[in-house]
């Protein structure tokens, strides 16, 4: 079972449009893992790039693994070890395998008991012993989500699982943005994710849309989006909801989609009475 927060393919059903090189790099990696390696991969990229869609197609590929998935969340980055315990919690039937200090440690971070904040070395090594047992039994895909909100206690944690090891067949994949408002584990291999090349982001509109698009619409909205899937795919919905599908010269209602899917929301947001936006 896999929860990456409801993330979904920015492309819809099948393939990801423009991403052929992204998902044959991770299916890669899944044959590594399979072969009996150990992999560890940082998606990085802007926000709306497709990330989480990549993620989605990492454990959807992921057949005969086991998958453990966490997504970072930031209202957590205060709360030690949230992202850690998001991630271990489906193998905490494990638990009882390792050694008495670890098992001490990781439980303690973990408030399953009382006792004084853990040595974040131990806790690490715990959760290496973790991944180490689910892997024996087959391999095992890590997808962690939003690693840029980290709390600092998972960052060191999985900073040190992922540049050591835990032994054969387990992949720990990693999406995050750039530039990253925290630290996400450094030194590890990067695959970035940046826009769409121009006939990739074509194939996405006609995809997306309900319609026919105009012309001179599809160029703006192109244009706007700017190679970033997301604010494509809010720019054909926005358009759609506004009649502007089909054979009609009036332009979007869109003001420039700027630097991420945030502007979107922030147009959106312009066309609520103040009680609304409020």
């Amino acid at each position: 079972m896999s929860d990456l927060g409801g993330a979904r393919p920015v492309a819809g059903p099948g393939a990801l449009v423009g991403r052929e090189d992204e998902c044959a790099a991770l299916d890669r990696l899944l044959a590594d893992v399979r072969g009996g390696g150990s992999r560890a991969l940082v998606l990085r990229g802007a926000a709306g790039t497709g990330k989480s869609a990549l993620l989605e197609h990492l454990v959807a590929r992921s057949s005969g693994c086991r998958v453990v998935a966490a997504a970072a969340v930031r209202s957590e980055m205060e709360l030690p070890f949230a992202a850690v315990h998001q991630l271990c919690a489906p193998l905490l039937d494990l638990l009882d395998v390792l050694p008495g200090p670890l098992r001490d440690a990781l439980g303690t971070a973990f408030g399953m008991r009382a006792g004084p904040a853990p040595d974040p070395s131990l806790v690490g090594l715990a959760v290496r012993g973790l991944l180490a047992g689910a892997a024996a039994e087959r391999p095992l895909v890590c997808a962690i989500d939003d690693a840029q909100w980290f709390d600092g206690a998972s960052s060191r944690v999985l900073d040190f699982v992922a540049r050591r090891p835990v032994g054969a067949r387990v992949a720990c994949v990693f999406a995050a943005r750039d530039p990253a408002d925290t630290v996400v584990p450094p030194g590890l291999p990067v695959l970035d994710v940046g826009g769409l090349p121009d006939g990739a982001a074509r194939a996405l509109a006609a995809r997306a849309a309900p319609g026919p698009l105009d012309p001179e619409v599809r160029e703006r909205i192109l244009c706007e989006a700017r190679g970033n899937p997301r604010v494509l795919l809010d720019l054909i919905r926005g358009t759609a909801a506004g009649g502007f599908i089909a054979a009609t010269p009036a332009r979007p209602p869109t003001d420039r989609a700027g630097d991420g899917p945030e502007d979107g929301v922030r147009h959106r947001l312009d066309g609520l009475p103040a009680d609304g936006r409020t």
